[in-house]
């Protein structure tokens, strides 16, 4: 592997996200859609935030569970997809380290 690639592949490791704090932010806050926003969705975690917001404010009204319900299913379905989250986010900031270099 060339001196090139390396420091690619090491700035991608500095600067990419974290896997490691993508799970531990899903475990404890993903209702709250927390790791989104970390992962660079914001609309996606905005959108979590919301629903989770006006599920909990209805619950009293024996209504806000079906969002909860939704974003459970939303956060259960995260775990799958974090890893291809960071994938992408990888691979778009390696193409936009190797652009750099020509």
């Amino acid at each position: 592997m060339s001196d090139r690639a390396l420091y690619i592949e090491q700035r991608i490791a500095n600067e990419g996200p974290s896997a490691l704090v993508a799970y531990l932010l899903w475990l404890f806050v993903g209702f709250f859609g927390v790791h989104r926003f970390y992962l660079g969705r914001w609309i996606s975690g905005l959108m979590q935030l919301v629903l989770f917001g006006i599920g909990s404010a209805l619950t009293f009204l024996l209504v806000g569970y079906i969002p909860l319900a939704l974003v459970a299913l939303w956060w259960a379905l995260d775990a799958l997809l974090i890893p291809g989250m960071i994938a992408t986010d990888r691979a778009i900031l390696r193409m936009r380290l190797m652009q750099g270099w020509d």
